[in-house]
């Protein structure tokens, strides 16, 4: 898989683009790119500045971070519920 085109670069190509001076197929090939590509940074773009919904790059990042938290105090809530058990049974009356 090649390696993805730099920020800066999607967003100058998207600027261009939106100005509408050329068809899209046409800035796609002057600037080295497929027509899909293209019109992908255009669709993520138009997300990332509220014209259309989904879910934006600041979104997703928040979404993981609490997914990967929540699997972590899950894992920690097993932990102490094991802990509680094994305690409760050592405190049992005849052992």
């Amino acid at each position: 898989m090649p390696r993805p085109h730099p920020k800066e670069f999607r967003d100058d190509v998207v600027a261009v683009a939106r100005r509408g001076e050329a068809p899209v197929a046409q800035i796609a090939k002057d600037f080295g790119i497929s027509e899909s590509c293209l019109r992908n940074w255009l669709a993520r773009a138009d997300v990332e500045e509220g014209r259309r919904p989904g879910v934006t790059a600041t979104d997703s990042a928040e979404l993981k971070e609490l997914r990967r938290r929540n699997r972590l105090l899950e894992q920690e809530n097993e932990v102490l519920r094991r802990a509680a058990a094994y305690l409760s049974q050592a405190n049992l009356p005849g052992k």
